[in-house]
């Protein structure tokens, strides 16, 4: 059905989520861009391409991420603004402690994940045990009288999900059911008052720092500070020589 709804302009939003990438492609990281590219491969084109022109130009209104759910509000033409759900499978407990105790295995993985970054064999990690970090399917809904899958205000929101991901990696594993605390948590193998442990904020509560209206431009990414003693509990020295190598292992993680 012909994408007509909104042809009169979508009303404008002040103070709207507004995408930092105004040309070209969204997603600058590798794990952004793999989420585009399944969007990119399974939806509408030319609806995608209405979605980013409402992306960019601010039409989102609130985007609240939780485990297994995405809630939204898009402004289009008519007063009230359209609610807009994106659903995953949020994976259990059991399920979880598997993927962890086999990132543990893996000393890289999890001194890069204990770092802040997501490295790309995570997807490796999911897909041994017959899971998906990235969804394949969208359970997606939208309160548009728009037949079309998805509509602009679904693509829209996609987008600017995908933007959020560029930001912290962390909210595609907080999408499937388990926040940077937890993981981390997990990994670092600590009590929660350990120097490695990252607070998990909420979604919404970070808005402010994800989007600014008007801005065009990416922001540096923000890592982590490597925490002291971080080598000495990834990579532990011989028995009976901690004591000995100590200080240089600190030495080597401040350089």
């Amino acid at each position: 059905m012909p994408d007509w709804y909104d042809s009169p302009g979508p009303i404008r939003v002040e103070g709207g989520l507004r995408a930092r990438t105004q040309r070209g492609s969204i997603g600058s990281t590798w794990w952004s861009r793999r989420f585009v590219d399944i969007l990119e491969r399974v939806c509408d084109r030319g609806r995608l391409s209405r979605g980013r022109s409402y992306a960019r130009q601010g039409q989102v209104r609130t985007i609240d991420l939780s485990p297994g759910e995405v809630v939204a509000s898009v402004q289009g033409s008519r007063p009230d603004p359209y609610e807009v759900v994106i659903r995953i499978e949020a994976y259990g407990e059991k399920r979880w402690a598997a993927v962890e105790e086999s990132i543990a295995q893996q000393a890289v993985h999890r001194a890069k994940l204990l770092a802040g970054e997501m490295p790309p064999e995570i997807e490796e990690v999911f897909a041994a045990m017959g899971l998906d970090l990235f969804p394949r399917d969208l359970d997606m809904e939208c309160s548009c009288p728009d037949w079309g899958f998805p509509c602009k205000h679904l693509s829209a929101v996609l987008y600017l999900l995908a933007e959020s991901f560029d930001d912290d990696p962390f909210l595609v594993l907080a999408w499937r059911g388990r926040t940077r605390a937890q993981l981390l948590g997990s990994l670092a193998g600590e009590p929660a008052d350990d120097p490695l442990h990252v607070p998990d904020v909420p979604f919404a509560d970070r808005l402010a720092d994800f989007y600014s209206p008007g801005a065009t431009a990416h922001r540096q990414e923000r890592r982590p500070a490597a925490a002291t003693g971080l080598l000495l509990r990834v990579f532990p020295p011989p028995a009976g020589l901690a004591s000995t190598l100590a200080p240089a292992y600190e030495r080597l993680a401040d350089a």
